[in-house]
């Protein structure tokens, strides 16, 4: 039996230290700001959370870039002449071109190498979302010694219980995006309301309900994770991301670990330049298919 690779893009929002535990490899999407294209690497080499974080602050503007064909297919080409196969789990096809840059380069390579599995999967995923299913991927593969085409079914078995539920604090991020209108961009910032969204079925990111302020759109999360995850209360791991706001995870720790007795060991928190501005937070609990995960409702 051929032995394999996990690959993954830095969508994932795996710290390096992260990576390296779980022994995958991670392909960096890019980024822009004034002028200069920067890779996003687990490591932050180019650029570190907290600069970008003022350089958002300060009004620059960031236009990002997917994983291309070309980089894939360098990256995989190499692993294939080391004689190994690879299962590739990538962004969302709905938020990214990543997913299709990597079925193209797999295809190709399969050409090459009739004797290599390269396989693809669509996360349906994004930040932590799609840290927790490599998470949950490598843990599996360790305890069962899985095989390649064994992994493959588990992790397309699990997309659709994985959940990531999260909030953003400036809709005026959303509005350049055009994921909300300037009138209620500007409505929503005077009332404070904070739109508290989760990535659907589809892989879309999907507003499903709305609080006034942060720490009840952070409650708004916690109660999510009473509604609709697997025995939170019996430390099933839960990754908790944000992006410049470090004490709103503190807040949600306190949460988690208050109504759920949730250990602090299975909450692993990350800040991640999301690149879609600052001050947003997230936590991703795994769930048997709910359906506020497979029903996505439009607001």
């Amino acid at each position: 039996m051929r032995d394999y690779i996990i690959m993954t893009d830095s969508c994932c929002s795996l710290n390096q230290q992260e990576v390296d535990e779980l022994g995958i490899t991670v392909l960096p999407l890019s980024f822009t700001m004034e002028g200069k294209t920067y890779l996003d690497t687990p490591d932050h080499a180019d650029m570190s959370p907290e600069t970008f974080f003022q350089k958002i602050a300060d009004g620059v503007d960031c236009t990002t870039a997917a994983v291309n064909v070309g980089q894939f297919t360098d990256a995989m080409e190499k692993v294939l002449q080391e004689g190994k196969d690879i299962l590739c789990v990538c962004f969302s096809s709905a938020l990214s071109t990543t997913y299709q840059s990597a079925c193209i380069a797999a295809e190709d390579l399969r050409e090459k190498y009739p004797e290599a599995k390269v396989l693809v999967i669509d996360s349906l995923s994004a930040s932590r979302g799609q840290g927790m299913l490599l998470y949950r991927a490598v843990r599996e593969r360790r305890e069962k010694n899985l095989t390649i085409d064994e992994l493959d079914a588990y992790v397309r078995s699990i997309i659709q219980s994985q959940c990531h539920w999260f909030i953003v604090d400036d809709l005026n991020h959303l509005k350049r995006g055009g994921r909300v209108s300037s009138t209620a961009a500007l409505v929503g910032t005077m009332l404070g309301i904070k739109p508290v969204m989760h990535t659907d079925s589809e892989g879309r990111l999907t507003p499903v309900s709305k609080a006034r302020g942060t720490k009840a759109a952070l409650r708004a999360l916690v109660d999510k994770v009473g509604e609709i995850g697997v025995e939170p209360e019996k430390n099933q791991p839960m990754l908790i991301c944000h992006a410049n706001c470090p004490e709103s995870v503190e807040y949600v720790k306190g949460l988690l670990k208050e109504r759920f007795g949730v250990k602090a060991k299975m909450l692993a928190a990350e800040e991640v330049p999301e690149k879609i501005g600052h001050a947003v937070g997230g936590v991703c609990p795994f769930a048997d298919a709910p359906p506020s995960c497979s029903s996505p409702k439009i607001l």
